[in-house]
């Protein structure tokens, strides 16, 4: 088991989070129950997949977790387009969450590579 609050992968993820919670606000009030709303679970979800991959027992159930991060993760990157896209965000603040999307990405890959190292129990 892994202590989550020593990841950086979910440090990362939880200071992407409030990024993502600061950027909604200024969304249309129509979107509250749209895109807002399924932005910020998502984002959510990336640094919660993490922390409950930590806390299993088995090898097998921690990857399975760290790739619900993943899916979440991409999740995240195709909303912030469609944001874009409606002209809620500028592409040049898309693109750089896109880059520490990556990064938070290929850590997590990483913790599975390790992970899977040890062998999957």
């Amino acid at each position: 088991m892994w202590n989550f609050r020593k990841v950086d992968a979910w440090n990362r993820a939880l200071d992407l989070s409030k990024v993502v919670y600061e950027m909604t606000r200024g969304f249309p009030s129509d979107e509250k129950y749209g895109l807002t709303s399924q932005l910020r679970r998502a984002v959510v979800s990336i640094s919660s997949n993490i922390a409950e991959g930590c806390g299993r027992r088995t090898s097998r159930d921690f990857v399975g977790f760290m790739y619900n991060a993943i899916g979440s993760l991409k999740e995240v990157e195709s909303e912030l387009f469609v944001a874009e896209k409606l002209g809620h965000v500028d592409m040049v603040d898309v693109e750089k969450l896109v880059v520490e999307l990556e990064e938070i990405g290929r850590m997590i890959s990483e913790m599975i590579r390790k992970e899977s190292e040890r062998g999957i129990r």
